[in-house]
């Protein structure tokens, strides 16, 4: 069985490795009549821009994207640059540099890559897939017994912030960075899912594709992983399955679907604030402009975001979302399960984590409330304040770098929900329900903890059980996703998850410590 990981491991590393390469591989060729596509559907008026472009690009040969991207963006810099000088605004191109080249890019693809599409899909995705299975599957023999313990989850490198994890970290974040950041460079992934983009929506992929269809991949494979892991656990198996119909129906397929029906792009589980542009100006008109469809849309998501959110938290607690709906809790439970257990839960990151996730959530809001006052006064500030600033910033530091290159890219050094725990406004939005008003809460029997840490070093929100746990308290945590992780992992069955009326869900107790305690007055405190 070994030797198979082994192998998987090897087949799994050249499809990665095959895939780490092609950014900087490939070659381009502008032709005339792409060019010309490219400025009727962008509408480019700027004859600075396309005169350099016909010089430096159009017709000429490129050997990877790195070349070809910085002609186009020096040239659209220098056009906006000299518009802007002459206050000819009509002229300026607003789509961004990277964007530009991307798109460019995308249209100048030719050689070995563009012509070979489904055997550049079976190095890349198809290796990888194969190798990730050969070397999970064999668990099923591997951890044959019955219950999970925490004595070996640090000796691996994998697993305790050693070099292998360090190297997932960089590949990680990297990743994030090309795809918020340098777009241009996921252009030869791009071709690899072309048939797919085209077969659901009737267009060829761009880069957000990829990412969604590589999101769907991950989970389902990892996915394997928890099926094997908790195999045992009822709970586990059907919430892993839950997060995985949401994201590969609803956030993928459906809004794929939606594009070929001539309907608005939308992924209809996406509450706000975490669909934070969805009161945006553009996202406003386009619904509106959609018709029946649009405005049905638009109705979902305020009735989500008001009345079925917070319904849904009171008799469930936000683990019906977090843990059984979010794709970004999907991700986080099958992708990020090997990190767990980085978790920091001590005081501080207590502290840091109560500003820091309200602090989102109250610039979300306000963002929001300058939004839609925006929007209906017609007007482009508020208080001086210019609103279209408010959203790329908030785009920018919590769209992007928070939620993307942060929030997943350091799973194997801070744990598996760093976003979740610390910068998803709606989970803030959730916690504040959960807390105060909620049927939801994980129950103890103190009098039959080990105190053998389990439940702790695998809770994913920073949060100590155990110290729960030894008391027979209660657990109602605003940060508490309801994952069940620490009911599977406990080795005497002390955990459950309840709902259960609010009278009596707070219930600090003393430490049970001997006969510091009477039993019999503790039971009738309950």
């Amino acid at each position: 069985m070994k030797a198979i990981k082994n192998i998987g491991l090897v087949i799994f590393l050249i499809g990665l490795g095959v895939f780490t390469v092609l950014p900087i591989i490939g070659s381009f060729s502008l032709d005339e009549t792409s060019f010309d596509k490219i400025l009727s559907d962008k509408g480019i008026k700027s004859e600075l821009f396309i005169q350099s472009i016909r010089q430096e690009v159009v017709g000429k040969d490129f050997n990877g994207i790195g070349a070809l991207s910085q002609k186009v963006m020096n040239a659209l810099e220098n056009a906006n640059t000299q518009h802007r000088k002459k206050k000819e605004y009509k002229k300026v191109i607003y789509t961004a540099p990277n964007d530009m080249a991307a798109l460019m890019g995308k249209s100048a693809g030719s050689g070995f890559i563009v012509e070979n599409k489904g055997l550049m899909w079976f190095l890349t995705f198809g290796l990888g897939i194969v190798g990730a299975l050969l070397f999970i599957l064999p668990n099923v023999v591997l951890l044959g017994k019955k219950g999970i313990k925490n004595n070996g989850i640090y000796h691996e490198n994998a697993t305790n912030r050693g070099w292998i994890a360090w190297l997932v970290f960089i590949f990680l974040v990297a990743f994030y960075l090309v795809l918020y950041f340098a777009p241009q460079y996921a252009v030869n992934w791009t071709f690899l899912v072309d048939p797919i983009s085209e077969a659901l929506s009737g267009n060829a992929a761009g880069h957000w594709f990829v990412y969604g269809f590589m999101y769907c991949v991950v989970m389902t494979v990892m996915a394997v992983r928890m099926y094997i892991k908790y195999r045992h656990n009822v709970y586990q198996m059907v919430r892993t399955t839950s997060v995985l119909f949401f994201q590969i129906i609803f956030a993928f397929l459906i809004p794929e679907i939606m594009v070929r029906l001539q309907m608005p792009y939308y992924d209809f589980k996406n509450a706000f604030p975490l669909d934070y542009d969805f009161f945006f100006q553009w996202n406003l008109k386009s619904l509106i402009n959609s018709g029946g469809i649009g405005i049905f849309i638009l109705a979902w998501g305020t009735v989500l975001t008001l009345v079925i959110v917070p319904v849904m938290v009171y008799f469930f607690g936000k683990r019906w979302y977090c843990s059984w709906v979010c794709g970004c809790g999907g991700l986080a439970e099958t992708l990020g399960d090997p990190y767990r257990q980085h978790s920091d839960k001590s005081l501080f990151s207590w502290k840091v984590e109560r500003w820091l996730i309200h602090g989102v959530l109250v610039f979300a809001v306000a963002m929001t409330g300058m939004t839609l006052y925006s929007f209906f006064a017609e007007s482009g500030t508020v208080l001086g304040i210019k609103t279209q600033s408010v959203q790329n910033t908030y785009s920018l530091a919590i769209g992007a770098v928070f939620a993307g290159v942060i929030g997943t890219g350091f799973y194997p050094i801070f744990g598996n929900r760093v976003w979740c725990r610390f910068g998803c406004p709606l989970a803030a939005y959730l916690g504040f329900v959960q807390r105060f008003k909620s049927r939801f809460r994980i129950t103890t029997n103190g009098g039959q903890c080990i105190s053998c840490g389990n439940c702790s070093t695998y809770c994913e929100q920073g949060i100590d059980v155990r110290a729960y746990a030894q008391k027979g308290e209660n657990i109602v945590r605003s940060s508490c996703v309801g994952c069940g992780i620490c009911s599977a992992v406990c080795p005497r069955g002390v955990l459950k998850l309840e709902n259960g009326p609010e009278q009596g869900r707070i219930n600090p107790t003393e430490v049970l410590l001997g006969n510091d305690v009477d039993l019999i007055d503790l039971v009738n405190q309950k």
